[in-house]
């Protein structure tokens, strides 16, 4: 009985462990249609004020370089570079979460990506190990490119608001392709928390935002992604 139940276990993680690595791979090259987030935020919503989300799928040449460093610089400085994972912004958050400062997060973009588009919101111990799975295959899959354009297509940009051409529509009344500079900051700098703050108009507090994320992306310089050794660009 034992046995027989070990084994049945043993192959539902492995079809599991299958699927998992399959939608990764679909996902490096398909538009991810819908997101565990647009589905809990749309249930969530009572019936009276009950509305469809917006999200409109584009390319990553067709979202400007702006938009794409605007978030580089306010949320992972160091995309480019690591493989997943900033070691040293996550023993900075332990130590500070350890001094009982307040709790501050370490999830760089690729992170954010993978918790979007294959898991739930929360904080326990199982979606913090599926996150750093996925993390993994997706750094491993796709290029950094490719998680870029899935991310800026995927998170949560506004009320009922997810990617960056619903919330070009949304904030400015345009598309992503013709957000000017700081409308791009602007969506950047909300991003912290999209239901409370606006892009437009703005508050003092996302006009500072604002200011810092243009002096760091000065400070950046041009963006230009890393090729990968499978010549898959």
């Amino acid at each position: 009985m034992i046995r027989g139940i070990l084994k049945l276990l043993f192959k539902t993680l492995f079809w599991v462990f299958i699927a998992s690595i399959l939608l990764v791979v679909v996902f490096k090259w398909a538009p991810v249609p819908i997101t565990p987030l647009m589905v809990i935020r749309n249930i969530e919503q009572s019936d009276d004020n009950k509305k469809e989300w917006e999200h409109n799928w584009v390319s990553i040449d067709q979202i400007p370089t702006d938009m794409q460093l605007a978030v580089i610089c306010s949320e992972d400085q160091t995309f480019l570079k690591h493989h997943g994972f900033d070691i040293k912004a996550i023993e900075k958050a332990y130590e500070n979460n350890k001094k009982g400062k307040s709790i501050k997060g370490a999830s760089t973009i690729s992170q954010q990506t993978a918790k979007n588009v294959f898991l739930w919101p929360g904080r326990s111990w199982l979606r913090k190990g599926l996150e750093t799975y996925f993390t993994f295959l997706i750094e491993l899959i796709w290029s950094k490119e490719r998680i870029m354009e899935v991310y800026l297509n995927s998170i949560e940009m506004g009320p009922g608001i997810y990617g960056v051409e619903a919330a070009a529509r949304y904030w400015f009344k345009k598309p992503a392709s013709h957000l000017s500079r700081y409308e791009a900051v602007a969506i950047a700098a909300i991003l912290p928390n999209p239901l409370r703050y606006k892009a437009n108009p703005t508050t003092t507090y996302i006009e500072g935002r604002k200011g810092w994320i243009v002096k760091q992306m000065n400070y950046f310089g041009t963006l230009t992604y890393p090729k990968r050794d499978d010549n898959e660009q």
